[in-house]
């Protein structure tokens, strides 16, 4: 049962560990890519027509068929996933876990409501069904947290997870740091404007919050702009201070993430080397002892990226 288990545990968390750890993940990353496809197409003008007016078409069908396989493959996939964990707590713990779990449940709980939809046909129910189709709306569209696993196969995108887990107070400052200067920004904008351009688009130090935060973040929509020379030095002054302020937390984030990619990228090639060791062992005891050190390592090197430990 123990070589069993570690078998299963290298076949879902390593996909290096041999062909059906590489076969697992391509058939994982392949359902994503699926489902992500799935969800573009099930929101065409066509298909939400069909359902306002109660219609399945041939292609709704198909849609409906294609999403059921990949929730089964995910729900399989979750299953063997936490059958192979040691600790089940701390399975449920795991921040991609609960990323599946969310992702997964809005389709059981949406065949749910859809039943109860079909058995309502009350007089006057029509309030109620409005706010279940809203829910089912709802539920259909968390369907995209499916583009979070493909964390379990990238190391790019661990690198990501994990340089945002160790740099929490350096986005913190940067929050900090915003919330600050569009304090002090929204206020002069519209004193300047309303008091010395006579300008109706800043209409209240609110209505300029929203105007300070996207100038500092150099997005610039240009719904809201300052007319006024005093206002047009306010803006100015904004935008240069939102470029600083985003440039002061950037080295120490990126430093971050080049140390975290250099970490998981060693104990990626560690446990290859381990496993290239194993293959190559030719008495069954020393076989074991590989297939149990690797086993660990695969283990402590996918913690790491769970706990942040």
């Amino acid at each position: 049962m123990g070589q069993c288990m570690s078998k299963l545990r290298d076949m879902v968390e390593n996909p290096q560990s041999g062909l059906p750890g590489k076969v697992f993940a391509c058939l994982s990353i392949i359902f994503v890519a699926t489902t992500a496809i799935n969800l573009c197409i099930s929101t065409m003008p066509d298909l939400r027509a069909e359902e306002d007016r109660g219609e399945c078409s041939q292609r709704c069908y198909n849609i409906f068929i294609i999403e059921t396989v990949c929730v089964a493959w995910f729900s399989l996939e979750f299953l063997l996933r936490f059958v192979q964990a040691k600790s089940k707590w701390q399975f449920f713990k795991g921040p991609l876990n609960i990323i599946d779990v969310l992702a997964i449940l809005p389709y059981y709980v949406s065949l749910l409501v859809e039943d109860e939809q079909k058995t309502i046909e009350k007089p006057g129910s029509n309030s109620y069904l409005e706010k279940i189709g809203l829910v089912l709306r709802v539920l259909r569209a968390l369907r995209i947290l499916y583009v979070m696993r493909l964390a379990r196969h990238s190391l790019g995108l661990q690198t990501l997870g994990l340089t945002v887990r160790r740099c929490t107070r350096e986005f913190g400052l940067l929050l900090l740091f915003l919330c600050v200067a569009v304090t002090l920004f929204a206020p002069l904008v519209h004193l300047a404007e309303n008091e010395m351009g006579r300008c109706q688009e800043f209409s209240s130090v609110p209505a300029s919050y929203w105007w300070a935060i996207i100038s500092m973040t150099t997005v610039g929509y240009g719904d809201m702009v300052p007319r006024s020379i005093p206002g047009q030095v306010v803006a100015l002054s904004s935008i240069l201070s939102g470029i600083l302020i985003m440039a002061f937390p950037a080295t120490s984030i990126f430093h971050t993430f080049s140390r975290s990619y250099s970490e998981l990228k060693r104990d990626q090639e560690r446990l290859h080397s381990r496993l290239v060791r194993m293959k190559d062992a030719n008495q069954s005891g020393e076989s074991d002892t590989f297939n149990d050190t690797d086993s660990l390592v695969s283990e402590d090197t996918y913690r790491y990226f769970y706990t942040g430990k």
